[in-house]
């Protein structure tokens, strides 16, 4: 068995059929769970999900009534596994931001690895492989990748 963090570029698409990439994440998300891997979130994850699904589309969001964002965010509370937050994934952010020289936007990916040793999770499931290029702890995997195993 293999434990992914599931990363919010994922999770939007995946609770958006009309979203181009849908198909592929079902299809994905489908074979993993097959596998028996383990799929999870962060509370960050989540509240990026959230910040996105209720940004008005003029500004790179979906637009989305706060009654449909619940509906979406307890799909995806409801099928993958939540990650604590804890003094450990902290201390493990701390290190991480300092070790890599991680600063701007990045930190909030540096966060989302911080999570993943502590949980035990060492794979990230995730369109943007080269953000986490710099994070020898983990394993970057994009979906296409899954689907041609």
């Amino acid at each position: 068995m293999t434990a992914y963090l599931v990363d919010t570029n994922i999770l939007l698409r995946f609770v958006k059929p009309d979203n181009r990439d849908y198909p592929l994440l079902q299809s994905v998300v489908a074979q993993l769970w097959v596998r028996g891997d383990d799929l999870c979130y962060t509370s960050q994850n989540l509240a990026e999900f959230w910040s996105t699904c209720t940004r008005p589309p003029d500004r790179n969001g979906y637009g989305l009534t706060i009654s449909e964002v619940e509906r979406r965010a307890r799909l995806v509370e409801g099928q993958f596994r939540l990650l604590e937050e804890n003094s450990a994934v902290h201390r493990e952010w701390r290190k991480l931001i300092v070790l890599h020289s991680v600063s701007g936007v990045q930190v909030y990916d540096a966060r989302l690895v911080a999570a993943m040793p502590v949980h035990n999770v060492s794979h990230v499931l995730t369109f943007n492989v080269k953000d986490f290029a710099r994070y020898s702890e983990i394993t970057a995997v994009a979906p296409e990748a899954v689907v041609s195993r």
